[in-house]
């Protein structure tokens, strides 16, 4: 990490700690790095808790555990005792595999906040189908635990091609299981989701007819339950306000100690990540290259420079604009004033016929280690 410049940032506000990549199911979207079989080194209990440390004093106020499945974690219940010390909100981001009623009683007992619990579909066949496992009963047991535990129930499903049709039966298991927060989050085309984005990216009659059925429920149900729906980004016209910009409100920490401005930003080559181990928190934030290079707007081309806009989407995701374009540089494809639009418009216009005929030579690769070296171990 070279001294770049003190930019006097704001202070992060969410820290996001991937405690592992290792993970019971095989997700066909799942973010993780694509190359992570190839690292299985984990910082300590000691090295997290000085991670959690420092970014409370840094001014970090959420904490989110996630992974891989954090629950592979054996000392997840210290880290949580040691968050809820520092005045974290804390937030644990589940599959649901290993969380057993002796765990989650104790966690309740140490200060846990809040548990965003994921389901991959309303039905057993193609939840255990998208996640390769057989997890869709134990889900629903964990599903009461929580509500047992008088946790807000938070449910998190993705959406994407096979399951954008069922947006109905999902929105009825959320009421069944007495849900208060049901975020309905289509597929991000990062890691595994973009190697997988010819079977996984929905028709745009698909995203109209779940979005009008999703609005339907509201009309009816009223506060009975909150739906987010997230539209993926391929359909709109302007471009999300990714991490509310680079290096503004996002900290990000691997489960390697690697520190990240957004937790897909290792798939943009060139960019030497620091990592915890080696230099401070505040010494990142403040002071890294990785950390400065899309913060604020000197770095944007045209049209973002001189684009009203900018202070809103802050340009996009870089993410997303390098994986679509080869330049990170490049204004967000999905923005409808970017030179690179028609990109993610023959994307979409071709998701009903090339994509079949392309799905039918192109295998899906669920996330495996075998995948991951086979496929991914030479990438950055």
């Amino acid at each position: 990490m070279s001294a770049g410049l003190n930019c006097n940032a704001s202070p992060p506000l969410w820290l996001l700690a991937e405690l592992t990549y290792r993970c019971p199911l095989h997700c066909v979207f799942c973010y993780n790095p694509l190359n992570y079989a190839e690292n299985n080194k984990e910082l300590t209990t000691a090295q997290w808790i000085d991670v959690m440390q420092q970014a409370r004093k840094l001014g970090a106020a959420q904490l989110g555990f996630s992974g891989g499945e954090p629950l592979l974690r054996d000392d997840l219940e210290e880290l949580v005792a040691e968050g809820h010390r520092l005045g974290y909100y804390t937030n644990l981001i589940t599959s649901g595999v290993g969380l057993t009623e002796t765990r989650i009683a104790r966690m309740k007992q140490l200060g846990l906040d809040h548990i965003q619990l994921s389901f991959q579909d309303s039905t057993k066949e193609m939840n255990d189908f998208l996640s390769s496992t057989k997890t869709f009963d134990l889900k629903l047991r964990v599903a009461r635990l929580i509500k047992q535990y008088d946790y807000p129930m938070v449910l998190n499903v993705v959406l994407h091609r096979h399951n954008l049709d069922h947006v109905d039966r999902i929105i009825e298991m959320a009421l069944a299981m007495d849900v208060e927060y049901l975020e309905l989050a289509n597929t991000q085309y990062y890691g595994w989701g973009l190697v997988n984005r010819v079977h996984l990216l929905p028709t745009r009659e698909q995203v109209e007819r779940a979005e009008a059925v999703v609005n339907d429920y509201r009309s009816r149900i009223g506060k009975r339950l909150k739906i987010l729906f997230v539209v993926p980004d391929y359909f709109e016209e302007r471009p999300k306000a990714c991490m509310n910009g680079w290096g503004s409100v996002f900290f990000a920490v691997g489960a390697d100690g690697t520190a990240l401005p957004c937790h897909a930003a290792r798939s943009l080559p060139g960019i030497e990540f620091p990592n915890v181990t080696q230099y401070s928190l505040r010494d990142i934030w403040q002071h890294s290259d990785a950390f400065n290079l899309y913060r604020g707007d000197d770095w944007m081309q045209e049209p973002c420079r001189t684009c009203p806009e900018k202070k809103k989407d802050f340009g996009g995701c870089r993410c997303q604009a390098f994986a679509l374009t080869g330049d990170a540089t490049n204004a967000d494809p999905v923005c409808s004033k970017s030179a690179h639009h028609e990109v993610v418009k023959n994307i979409v216009l071709h998701a009903n016929t090339n994509n079949a005929s392309v799905a039918a030579e192109q295998p899906l690769l669920f996330r495996s280690d075998a995948n991951s070296r086979r496929f991914f171990g030479s990438k950055p």
